[in-house]
């Protein structure tokens, strides 16, 4: 299961960090990423972190204002936002692929507006 948190509104140029809490499966064994939906358009990827988080990442778009982490103690994966503008307004999800099938969580909004 993936449960995201953390989204809301925020005006441009702000910062969020969303977290996503993992629960059913062995968090560590896999790599995280993380995914937006805009209104009308389709689902894109943002990030990605390895089993250790040693590697990373990024959607051009987003990189050099967004971090994905890691706590595999926690079991628990983070994007923090800064520099937020109204084009990263969209759904976020958190993702993991194992085996071969791709698991999403429910999503959390993050509006970007003044």
């Amino acid at each position: 299961q993936l449960v995201e948190s953390g989204g809301g509104l925020v005006q441009p140029g702000g910062s969020l960090r969303l977290s996503c809490a993992t629960s059913g499966f062995t968090m560590s064994q896999w790599d995280m990423s993380w995914y937006r939906q805009a209104p009308g358009k389709e689902r894109e990827f943002v990030a990605r972190i390895s089993r250790t988080g040693g590697a990373t990442l990024y959607a051009d778009s987003v990189k050099g204002r967004f971090t994905i982490s890691r706590d595999n103690d926690e079991n628990t994966v983070s994007l923090q936002m800064s520099s937020l503008k109204s084009e990263d307004t969209a759904v976020y999800y958190c993702n993991v692929v194992r085996a071969g099938a791709a698991y999403w969580g429910q999503g959390t909004q993050v509006t970007v507006s003044s």
